[in-house]
């Protein structure tokens, strides 16, 4: 039994010591490179939002409508949905807003809900508002003559 801990407790510090010697070995890189921190810490560029705007064209068929406003401070949690005070049902007309659509009302099995379902209640998810950046990346895509 004493050889036993005895060889255990050689090979826990055993381990012990090579671990950290081996980390050490790996030098550890930050994707700012060698920057520090607090030289790289510039406050973004704030981008403008489109104002509200008829709907925007969409580019493929499926594809989620794009929000044609701004959406800061929108509340959407488990008890709220300030998208729905507007987009709900019975209050689309007086908002002049889109009807959410019948297919957020489907589960997985395409069982007609009599509330939004889960997996479609944070909007957010597949829903974006536009801002007027430019592109990040070259973009030469044009929707099919369908779409337009």
């Amino acid at each position: 039994m004493k050889k036993i801990l005895l060889a255990g407790s050689a090979l826990l510090f055993g381990l012990t010591g090579f671990i950290p010697q081996s980390l050490a070995q790996d030098e550890i890189r930050s994707l700012r490179g060698d920057h520090p921190l607090d030289e790289n810490s510039a406050e973004p560029e704030m981008k403008n939002w489109q104002l509200d705007r008829d709907p925007i064209p969409r580019d493929h068929v499926k594809q989620p409508p794009l929000i044609p406003h701004k959406i800061q401070g929108y509340r959407i949690n488990l008890k709220f949905n300030k998208c729905m005070s507007c987009h709900s049902w019975t209050k689309y007309k007086e908002a002049g807003a889109t009807k959410i659509s019948q297919s957020h009302f489907e589960d997985r099995e395409n069982n007609v809900m009599a509330n939004v379902a889960a997996r479609r209640y944070f909007c957010t998810q597949c829903h974006v508002p536009q801002v007027n950046a430019r592109p990040l990346v070259e973009n030469t895509f044009q929707p099919l003559p369908t779409i337009k």
